[in-house]
């Protein structure tokens, strides 16, 4: 049994993305991913006018008259969701944990594609796979994912709480072998990434989705506090009324942010930046809208 409150989560999700996907996104997301190739379609006999580049020569050879291979457009999208549900994505200290603000993105990504008739697909991990929904069209579909992302990410939280990206990426070539557009959705507190990535952009339209709270790039001037590692356990004692120790704090967030940043753009792997302070919607606007100025 679905809890009450989990399926009024799901319902107000519903509405809003749905809303935020044909107020603010109509249009966006089909100008950004439109003519993802070209599928062969038939052969037919050649007509006066057409490209003397698309004759089919074995199939003019063996009929003795001209025919031409004809291709069209290929419309529909694999769109894949990889969601980072580790322990490091149930903080927050504004509005949202980062795994709700995950999947509230994740809707409205899975919303707009199955309004442009895509299918959508979702794999939660940790430092292991905890879910894959093979992906399909339709409403419910959709609501289903959005159910699977709520469900694992807030009362049935997965008992592993580190993260291994190269593992999902992996996982992922295996399970799908046509060229999908992936979304990965980490605050990527791993490192090493490059090697995986860069293989899995071959095959894939990979895009980086990093998710953040401000309180892990800044701290408040509040005197001793503990902070915990989600994923390790490990505690520390520091003092924030300590200018040095914030500026500290402060300039390690922002060199691990910039190293990733420099491994995204090396690998050719787009990113969008969301924070759990920050308006989201501005942010896909903004790399919907990058995309299809360097179509």
């Amino acid at each position: 049994m679905i809890p009450k409150e989990l399926i009024k989560q799901i319902r107000r999700i519903q509405i809003y993305t749905n809303r935020t996907v044909n107020e603010v996104f109509a249009g966006e997301y089909e100008s950004t991913f439109k003519g993802r190739g070209m599928q062969f379609d038939e052969v037919r006999e050649y007509m006066p006018g057409d490209d003397v580049r698309s004759i089919d020569w074995n199939v003019t050879a063996r009929m003795n008259k001209p025919y031409i291979k004809r291709y069209v457009e290929e419309r529909e999208l694999t769109v894949m969701l990889l969601v980072d549900l580790s322990a490091s994505g149930a903080f927050g200290t504004i509005g949202k944990l980062k795994n709700e603000l995950a999947a509230e993105l994740c809707a409205v990504l899975a919303f707009s594609a199955i309004k442009n008739n895509d299918k959508v697909g979702l794999i939660t991990f940790t430092d292991q796979i905890e879910r894959f929904i093979p992906p399909k069209k339709g409403t419910q579909h959709v609501l289903r994912v959005i159910r699977e992302l709520l469900y694992q990410g807030n009362s049935h939280a997965p008992v592993r709480r580190r993260t291994d990206i190269p593992m999902v990426l992996e996982y992922l070539s295996k399970v799908i072998k046509k060229k999908a557009t992936v979304f990965l959705v980490s605050d990527f507190i791993a490192t090493d990434l490059s090697r995986p990535l860069r293989l899995i952009n071959k095959r894939h339209d990979l895009i980086a989705v990093t998710v953040r709270d401000r309180r892990e790039t800044a701290l408040p001037s509040v005197g001793l506090i503990e902070l915990e590692d989600a994923e390790t356990g490990e505690l520390v004692l520091i003092d924030t009324s300590s200018r040095t120790v914030r500026d500290e704090y402060q300039g390690r967030s922002a060199n691990r942010n910039n190293e990733l940043q420099s491994t995204l753009r090396s690998v050719g792997v787009d990113c969008v930046n969301i924070s759990s302070d920050k308006p989201y919607v501005q942010e896909l606007v903004r790399f919907f809208r990058m995309r299809e100025k360097r179509r």
